[in-house]
């Protein structure tokens, strides 16, 4: 106990601070999320994205392995909530709305912010892989389950071609490989909108849940949660040696797959009519009691 109250102090009470500051902001002055979640997203997160990458020592295996790392702890997670969604004989929009909530991740907001606070920049940089990888999966694979059929593979692609953190991401890489470099007058605001992203990006967390509104089916809330907040930590820890991870990269990893529901998940439901109501629900439950089970996993990896 004396070891995890300062992990949690340190690492996940400032993360929560910021987010209240914004909730509390969303409450008083009405700031709709909205136009600053545009900022966020065409803006800050991709330059924070492309400053990490383009300064990072990661080699191709690192990038590789987490890329790989993200992709299999989606697929291990949602296809659990495909067979008990099956086994509990869910109602078609409820079984979709679980498996939602299962997959998405906040690796952004809080996954890039818990990170850097625990485990510094070296981390961040895998952490930022984990967080276009995850991107990438929502807009494919998240769009395809929260259609189940009503949106064609080329629909799903176009939404993948509206994330400006994949071009951000290749560019960074490029300039990481071949060493390029902008000129001072060009690299001083790159680095100030990438320093202006995680701070951007939690002040938007809270906003985005006082707006969440909220729906009491208690049992599928406690498995959609229980799923994301004991699920993805235990097969992190299970599957990050078998996929190479080591150091850093493992911390990172299995930081960002123990990371509660993502918000874009309530955009994706309520897009598609499946239950958006329930999926903000566990979104707001999970972030919230997401420290209970962050705090012991931080002492794990040896914050």
């Amino acid at each position: 106990m004396n070891t995890l109250f300062p992990l949690f102090l340190n690492n996940l009470f400032p993360i929560l601070l910021v987010a209240g500051i914004g909730y509390i902001l969303g409450r008083i002055l009405q700031v709709d999320p909205q136009s600053l979640s545009r900022v966020v997203f065409y803006v800050f997160s991709p330059f924070l994205v492309f400053d990490l990458l383009s300064n990072s020592q990661l080699s191709n295996n690192d990038i590789f392995r987490m890329m790989g790392f993200a992709t299999l702890q989606m697929l291990l997670i949602g296809s659990i909530a495909f067979l008990l969604g099956r086994i509990l004989k869910f109602e078609r929009k409820q079984f979709v709305a679980m498996i939602l909530c299962a997959i998405t991740v906040n690796a952004g907001n809080y996954g890039l912010s818990l990170n850097l606070f625990a485990f510094g920049e070296a981390a961040l940089a895998h952490a930022s892989l984990y967080f276009v990888a995850s991107a990438i999966l929502t807009y494919t694979l998240g769009v395809a389950i929260a259609s189940m059929g009503s949106m064609s593979l080329i629909q799903s692609l176009k939404q993948l071609i509206k994330i400006p953190a994949v071009y951000a991401a290749a560019l960074g890489l490029l300039f990481n490989v071949f060493q390029w470099k902008f000129p001072l007058f060009i690299e001083r605001p790159v680095t100030l909108l990438s320093d202006a992203a995680i701070p951007g990006m939690l002040i938007l967390l809270g906003l985005q849940l006082q707006h969440n509104g909220r729906a009491w089916n208690l049992g599928a809330i406690s498995l959609a949660s229980a799923l994301r907040l004991l699920g993805g930590p235990l097969l992190a820890v299970a599957t990050a040696g078998l996929m190479g991870l080591q150091g850093d990269a493992y911390k990172a990893g299995i930081i960002e797959a123990s990371m509660p529901t993502a918000v874009l998940s309530t955009v994706l439901a309520t897009e598609f009519d499946v239950k958006p109501a329930f999926v903000t629900t566990v979104v707001f439950l999970t972030t919230i009691l997401s420290p209970l089970t962050l705090t012991p996993l931080l002492a794990y990896l040896g914050a």
